[in-house]
């Protein structure tokens, strides 16, 4: 984190970084993601010194995330739907594609 980050940019950072390696990624591509969002979301509030037009016009991060994890667009994705059957010990699901592991989870 950047210096001078907020307490709540900081908790925001743990949070994001430890659902991301919950879901599977690896401890360097969640440290990844998490920075991303957190300097994404710094710099739509203001409190960066720079920002990128698509930073500050863009959706949110929370915003796109919660279109993607609730049957919006096409719901989860087939990395998402994955790792809930690698977390529940589902076999198989190697050689299933999305709507296999959908059937697979109850969905």
């Amino acid at each position: 984190m950047p210096r001078g980050s907020s307490p709540k940019r900081e908790r925001q950072y743990e949070h994001i970084k430890e659902s991301a390696q919950q879901r599977g990624q690896s401890a360097e591509r969640a440290k990844e993601i998490a920075a991303r969002t957190v300097n994404k979301e710094r710099a739509r509030s203001g409190e960066s010194k720079t920002a990128s037009r698509s930073s500050v016009r863009d959706m949110s991060s929370s915003e796109r995330g919660g279109r993607r994890s609730h049957r919006g667009s096409q719901g989860p994705t087939k990395e998402q739907l994955y790792n809930e059957a690698k977390q529940r010990g589902i076999d198989g699901r190697s050689k299933m594609d999305k709507a296999e592991l959908e059937r697979a989870l109850g969905r």
